[in-house]
């Protein structure tokens, strides 16, 4: 297997007009390599190497070692150069121990949005141009349209496969270097187009965990890392003790199950605090939230915002809202209060036109009241 360290010299895969297209080894980046095969003559595929093979080829999960060989198996039937770049310590840094900072801190945090943000995009992108090519592929289900004057981000033709919540911090100025050609098409349609080209993987399974948690026991991983296992109460809103728990990453906020308290009516966790070690519950009623206020916020378009839609969990539902700036920060205003809106979430921006449903950015949800 040939991998590249970060910083070597490329000199050696400068291709003119190439594209290059990000494999993992599943089936809708492999689909996507070969759909470019069929629009250009020099295509070149990466795979980002994240982890130790030996620890993961086993998992179901994306760039693990199994999966490598399955890109590299891919590129060779679609007779396209392959590559694998070594970014086991970036991935680390910007990912798995901020997961961590991130539970330690009451918090929720999305993994899957930083490596895409700091990982698979930000030095992808960096990588692609570095060796010429024109633009950057993914096998993201999501469609990218002209609007006017500036690129758009749609939600995809398979909205079950729908993976705009987790893009929303691509920058505005990389829109016109990204192609995402999955956009138009259902995953049966993709995996028929895998079949019918003699893909050996037509039939994989998606990969469904967290990507360096191959068994998706989170809360064991985060306890073997964690600081914070230490045992604290859980209190009710007039900071009576209910209960004792192992560790606040233990909890998230709007979780019902698994509390460990038994009252006459349902309680959920309300708010984590970290600085005093306490989770504290309450009835349904008082976990809603009607506004949010956003940190580091990014935007996908020039226009203004005020009146649109927002999504807090990537499988909730599209919320009418109003948004403002506060300086460095953002206020939404929801027009139903909404449950569980937990810190370290994000908030993700949409809006209707004559295209679909819009993707326009989104932040960090800082907290929620």
């Amino acid at each position: 297997m040939e991998t590249l360290e970060i910083n070597q010299d490329l000199s050696q895969i400068s291709t003119k007009e190439a594209t290059v297209v990000a494999m993992s080894g599943g089936v809708d980046s492999s689909v996507a390599a070969a759909m470019m095969t069929q629009e250009h003559k020099n295509v070149i595929g990466i795979t980002l190497k994240l982890y130790d093979e030996k620890k993961i080829s086993k998992s179901k999960t994306c760039c693990a070692g199994s999966d490598i060989l399955d890109a590299k198996r891919i590129a060779s039937t679609i007779n396209i150069p392959h590559y694998v770049l070594d970014y086991e310590a970036i991935f680390k840094a910007n990912v798995i121990d901020p997961f961590i900072a991130e539970y330690e801190a009451g918090r929720t945090p999305i993994p899957c949005i930083n490596c895409n943000e700091k990982v698979k995009f930000l030095d992808l992108i960096e990588f692609a141009r570095k060796i010429g090519a024109t633009s950057l592929v993914t096998g993201h289900y999501i469609k990218k349209l002209k609007t006017g004057d500036e690129w758009g981000l749609y939600i995809p033709a398979d909205e079950d496969r729908d993976q705009s919540y987790f893009l929303f911090s691509l920058k505005y100025q990389d829109l016109d270097y990204l192609e995402f050609p999955l956009g138009n098409f259902k995953k049966n349609e993709i995996r028929n187009f895998a079949k019918n080209l003699e893909l050996h993987l037509h039939d994989k399974v998606d990969s469904q965990d967290i990507c360096f948690i191959p068994d998706g026991k989170y809360k064991d991983f985060i306890q073997k890392k964690s600081k914070s296992s230490t045992k604290g109460n859980i209190v009710d809103m007039n900071n009576n003790v209910l209960a004792e728990h192992d560790g606040i990453y233990n909890f998230t906020v709007g979780q019902r199950r698994g509390i460990g308290v038994s009252k006459e009516n349902p309680v959920y966790v309300k708010e984590i605090d970290a600085t005093n070690n306490r989770v504290i519950v309450a009835e349904k009623e008082y976990v809603k939230s009607s506004s949010i206020i956003l940190e580091r916020v990014n935007l996908l378009t020039k226009n203004d915002i005020d009146h649109i839609y927002v999504r807090v969990r990537s499988s909730g539902r599209l919320l009418k809202a109003k948004v403002s700036k506060l300086d460095n920060l953002y206020q939404v205003e929801l027009d139903e209060p909404e449950i569980a809106v937990s810190p370290g979430q994000a908030c993700v921006f949409y809006k209707g036109d004559e295209n679909g449903t819009r993707l326009l950015g989104g932040g960090w949800i800082k907290s929620a009241s």
